[in-house]
Parts: C-alpha cells; sequence; structure tokens
C-alpha cells in the first residue's frame, strides 16, 4: 500500500503542530473530543432536514479508552463518520477543516455551533503520539477506511471493517523520555482530569470505563476492582440553564467544584447578553482575600470558554486591575480563535465583553452597598484596598467608576461611611470634605491637629492605609467638595473669637519664632502662631501637595528619593508653654534651642516620625528635669 506525502505546506505545519502551537501538550485530548462533538453536530443538523433521519440524544456519545499495555489511548464517536474522501480532504491537507466547510454549506441554527475551524486540531494528536490511526465509517455509506501516519512523512488509506457510522481515533502513545513522561496520558485519573477542565460541558456523553473497588462476594473483608462505564462529563452548563431553576447552593457548589476559592462567594452574577455580541457569565465576588492576592504569583483573570469548551484558564484581559478579586467564567459562541484555539485572534469581541462584565460588576456591588451594607462591608475589608489601588492608577482615570464604592472610617458615624454619605450631611458653611491620616483610628482621635475642625462640628474621615491619601489626591473633588486634610495650613474655617488675636500675636512674637526657625535650620519651612491648636502646645502642619503621611510612606519605598513635606511647626500661645519660651527668648538663648528642640521632637513623635537623634532628645529631657 503506497504512502501519500502532505502537500509541502502541510508537512511544514504539521512540524509546527507538534512543536510549538499549543502551549500544553493535554489539550490534544481537548481537539480530538471536539471534533468527535462536531461529527455528532453533523447528523443532528442533518436530522433536522432530512425526515428519514431521527436524531436519539441516548445514542450519541464519545468514548475515551486507554490500553497500558499496547500503549493506545482510544477515543471513539458516534458521529457522521467520514468517507475516503473525506478522510483525504479532511486530514491529508492540513488547515482544511471539514467542520468549517460543513458550516459554510448548512447554516447553523438552534443554538448549536461548530468549533473545530481550523482543521488543524487533529494533529494536535502527534504532540503525544508516535502513530495515528482513524477508523472510520460515514452515515450513508456501506464501506469504512482507516487513514494512518506516523507524523510529517505522509499517511496512507485503506478500506477497513466497522459496522456501525462513526470514527475511532487510536493513538500509540510515545514512549517515555528523560524530559517527559508520556505515561500520564494512560492514566484514568488523569485523562478524567484533562476532560473536566476542558471538555466538561460538552454537550454530549463522554463516557469511560472506571475503576472501582467492591467487597467479594466470597469474603466481604477483601476487596476487589471492577469497571464500570460512566459519563465523565456534565454536558449542561450552568451558564445555560434559566436563573429561575437555579438557587444559591447551585452556584456555591459550581465555585467550589471550580476551585475558584475555599471561601463561600459573597455575590454571584449570572449574566446572559444576547446583544452585538452573545455570552453568558458567572461571575462572583469573594468573600476573603486569597492568600497570594498581593504577590506576584496571583493571577486575575476569569475562564474563557467558547461553545462550552475551555478555550483559556485565565482570561485577564476580562478583567481591569481593580476588579481583579472577582472569579468566575464567560462562554461566548462568536469569539474569534486563533489557530490554537488557546489566544483570540482578533479582541475586538473580548473588549466589548469586558467592557460590559466592568459596567454589571460596579452595578452589582453598589446594589450591594445599598441594600445588603453589612456584606459590603465584608467585601470591602477584603478588597477595599484594591479599590483604592483603582483609583490611584493611571493617573486617576477609573475614579469615576471606583469613588462611589468607596468607605472611610467617620469620626462622628463611629463607622465606616461613604464619600456621598459624608456630603450629604455637610453643614451649609463647610467649605471641605475634611482627613486626617495616621496608623490607626485610635492614634488619629489623638492628632492635635484635629481639634478645631471637632470643635466647628465638622465630620472627618480617617486614613489609615497607605493607599489613601494618594487615591483622594487623584480624586481631588467629590461633588465639588475638595478634599482638606486637617494638617494643611489653610482649613478654610473662619476664627472665632478667641483667635482674632492671631495676627497680632504673630507680630508681637515674629523675632521670637525667627529665632526658633534658625534654630531648626532646614528642618521646618516656618514656625508660627497656631490657629488649629486649643489644648496641645505644640503640632506639625504642611504646605504644598506632600503630606507628612506620605512622606512616611514614600520614604519606606525600595526606590526612597528622599522626598518631604513642608513642616511648619505650629504653637499655641494660649497654653503655658509659651509663656516659658517667651522667658527663655528674653533670659536664656541656650533653654530657648533647649525647647525649641523638645517641641520639634515631641511634634515628630505625635506624627510618628523618627527623632533624627534619640540620645540628644533624652539629654534634652534630662536637662529640664535638673
Amino acid at each position: 500500500m503506497a504512502k501519500k506525502e502532505f502537500k509541502a505546506e502541510s508537512k511544514r505545519l504539521l512540524e509546527m503542530m507538534i512543536n510549538s502551537i499549543y502551549s500544553q501538550r493535554e489539550v490534544f485530548l481537548r481537539e480530538l473530543i471536539s471534533n468527535a462533538s462536531d461529527a455528532i453536530d453533523k447528523i443532528y443538523y442533518k436530522a433536522l432536514t432530512d425526515e428519514n433521519l431521527s436524531f436519539d440524544n441516548d445514542s450519541y456519545y464519545i468514548k475515551v479508552s486507554a490500553d497500558k499495555e499496547n500503549r493506545t489511548l482510544t477515543i471513539k464517536d458516534t458521529g457522521i463518520g467520514m468517507t475516503k474522501e473525506e478522510l483525504e480532504n479532511n486530514l491529508g491537507i492540513i488547515a482544511k477543516s471539514g467542520s468549517l466547510a460543513f458550516k459554510n454549506e448548512n447554516e447553523v441554527k438552534d443554538g448549536h455551533d461548530i468549533i473545530g475551524q481550523f482543521g488543524v486540531g487533529f494533529y494536535a494528536a502527534f504532540m503525544v503520539a508516535d502513530v495515528v490511526t482513524v477508523i472510520s465509517k460515514a452515515l450513508g455509506s456501506d464501506e469504512a477506511y482507516k487513514w494512518e501516519s506516523q507524523g510529517a512523512d505522509g499517511y496512507t488509506i485503506e478500506p477497513y471493517e466497522k459496522t456501525s457510522v462513526g470514527t475511532e481515533i487510536i493513538l500509540k502513545i510515545k514512549e517515555n523520555t528523560e524530559d517527559d513522561q508520556y505515561d500520564e496520558f494512560l492514566e484514568e485519573y488523569r485523562l478524567k482530569t484533562i476532560i473536566k477542565k476542558y471538555s466538561d460541558f460538552i454537550r454530549y456523553p463522554i463516557k469511560m470505563d472506571v475503576t472501582g473497588q467492591r467487597p467479594k462476594e466470597d469474603n466481604e473483608n477483601e476487596l476487589e476492582e471492577y469497571q464500570e462505564e460512566q459519563t465523565i462529563n456534565s454536558m449542561v452548563p450552568i451558564w445555560k440553564k434559566n436563573k429561575t431553576e437555579l438557587t444559591s447552593e447551585d452556584y456555591e457548589k459550581f465555585y467550589q467544584e471550580k476551585r475558584y476559592g475555599f471561601d463561600k462567594p459573597l455575590k454571584s452574577i449570572h449574566s446572559s447578553v444576547d446583544g452585538q455580541i452573545r455570552y453568558n457569565a458567572i461571575l462572583y465576588i469573594p468573600e476573603s482575600m486569597p492568600f497570594d492576592y498581593y504577590s506576584k504569583e496571583y493571577e486575575k483573570g476569569l475562564e474563557l470558554y467558547s461553545n462550552g469548551v475551555l478555550i483559556m484558564d485565565k482570561c485577564a484581559d476580562l478583567l481591569p486591575d481593580y476588579f481583579s478579586f472577582v472569579k468566575g467564567m464567560v462562554d461566548s459562541e462568536d469569539l474569534s480563535l486563533n489557530i490554537s484555539r488557546e489566544m483570540l485572534q482578533h479582541d475586538r469581541q473580548l473588549k466589548l465583553i469586558a467592557k460590559n462584565i466592568n459596567k454589571k460588576i460596579k452595578n452589582e456591588l453598589q446594589t450591594l452597598l445599598k441594600n445588603e451594607r453589612e456584606k459590603y462591608e465584608v467585601f470591602y475589608t477584603s478588597f477595599g484596598r484594591q479599590l483604592k489601588y483603582g483609583v490611584y492608577s493611571d493617573f486617576g482615570s477609573n475614579k469615576d467608576v471606583l469613588q462611589d464604592l468607596l468607605m472611610f472610617y467617620s469620626s462622628k458615624e463611629k463607622k465606616m461611611v461613604t464619600l456621598d454619605e459624608y456630603v450629604s450631611r455637610m453643614p451649609e458653611d463647610q467649605k471641605y470634605i475634611y482627613y486626617a491620616s495616621g496608623e490607626s483610628y485610635e492614634r488619629i482621635e489623638k492628632l492635635p491637629q484635629t481639634e478645631l475642625v471637632s470643635d466647628k462640628g465638622y465630620e472627618i474621615l480617617y486614613f489609615t492605609e497607605d493607599i489613601d491619601e494618594f487615591a483622594i489626591k487623584m480624586i481631588m473633588t467629590y461633588k465639588e467638595k475638595e478634599f482638606k486634610s486637617v494638617s494643611s495650613g489653610d482649613l478654610g474655617i473662619e476664627a472665632d473669637e478667641n483667635q482674632q488675636t492671631t495676627e497680632k500675636e504673630e507680630n508681637e512674637n515674629k523675632e521670637l519664632f525667627e529665632q526658633m526657625k534658625n534654630i531648626l535650620a532646614n528642618k521646618v519651612k516656618d514656625v508660627r502662631v497656631s490657629k488649629r491648636l486649643k489644648t496641645h502646645p505644640v503640632c506639625l502642619s504642611t504646605e504644598g501637595e506632600v503630606t507628612i503621611e506620605m512622606e512616611k510612606i514614600l520614604s519606606a519605598m525600595p526606590d526612597n528619593q528622599n522626598v518631604k513635606a513642608d513642616k511648619v511647626l505650629e504653637i499655641n500661645t494660649n497654653h503655658d508653654v509659651f509663656q516659658s519660651l517667651k522667658d527663655a527668648y528674653e533670659n536664656d538663648k541656650e533653654k530657648l534651642t533647649l525647647y525649641t528642640n523638645l517641641l520639634y521632637n515631641q511634634a515628630l513623635l505625635i506624627e510618628g516620625l523618627p527623632i533624627n537623634d534619640p540620645v540628644e532628645f533624652t539629654n534634652d529631657i534630662c536637662k529640664v528635669m535638673v
């Protein structure tokens, strides 16, 4: 029997198929099962137009069988089969797809589609097999044929005995090498895993003879192995079911089965879209953060299916970074697949899906915030930081999407509040949204800088995360209200009667403050009378965009560029300490230096900033005590 050669371009393509097109060998089984499913689909379409042909679902299936002894793996289907001519054309000319030709000749309707569009998936078998044999009998034909190939050197076709319509593909699995273990593709557990991963939602049963154990009939204390035929795949995907049929337990079960997380999902989103692009999606908002969420190992993305066949484990393009915590899947019939069915040929469809998903996630989070506040706060505890990063990244381009989802602890409410809630209860005379930054709520409450704002009855938002101020700087204003740190030089609060003398005191003590500024050299930009202090003797305020908290965060970064806030030392002229400063200025310049340094270091400690020379600071305290 003469061996036929592949055409030159087909030969080169086959070599590429074996060596480079697929990133993982295991996908060969996905491709062969998808082709088998296509073959059954073709009978289904024939039955729609041929009254002499009936389609009984129970008669159609795919069977996967492994023979370890002979190192063969067989994929059998009860589909339409192939004639000699079709074997020659579809398998002899690589990248000529019989499925694509069938699809073009027969308009596909009724929610079914054929995904074997490139005619190359079959050749993925050569990644794991030395010899590939195809035995096929076509519907309506009395003859069967065997196609066989050992790879790029060519193939043979000869008549063969086969009684039933359909196709069997027999792979002679390669021997193990030092680098590659091919035995895995003969192992029952491994085959089941691959089928569940890629082909779980193929619409026809994928059967296997599965090994089990049971007590022996003559001795119940001993176990014997037995085999029974089982259907491995689920067939009907949950996303194709009507939402009214499904319960929260069904969604939770799917979440666990797909191993999206070890927690329970806080919220499930089931979306079916039939418009400019068709797709189904099931999305989950997790309850808790994955342990590796902020590590390099974490991969964002949704599972991507085409007609129930897994195309990508993690399709990162479907989610923006700020929603990278979302888990789930998308299945679409409208995707343009590339030759390996692993990536997209064009991303227009994907961008449309991603845009819709992004909007859907935001709407669901807003609904959760409005109707299930406790659940939203659980979510926010886990992923609020990620939303803030989203606001800060890309120069604030996503702030309009995310700002209404942000929450901060309120000095008045003693709980988390939204920006909208804060603004809605602002007094008419309040110009700014005030905030204070610190390591904890307790420390912020004790900050001297909060006194004036609190005394005016204004609400203060507490920022305790390193990203908070950076995110707010990107938002800039919310509902026409500017954000203002309580440490800012100008708080926009009109002075009351007790503070009318500030300007006068500035002038009276101008030389004292100038001397203190000289003592502190380049440590502060200015020393001045405080308008904000009531009971505390001293505090630091800032001028410019960089605040003290921002300075601390930037200085802790690996690429520390020594960015400093412009600090102002504010003195409470109504405090007893101020009289000691005046006395020292008039009578003891050395003591003035001592008091100035002590007050400056005290202000640093209040802010949680390091003291430049702790030994000098303790010596100064001892001098005061003597």
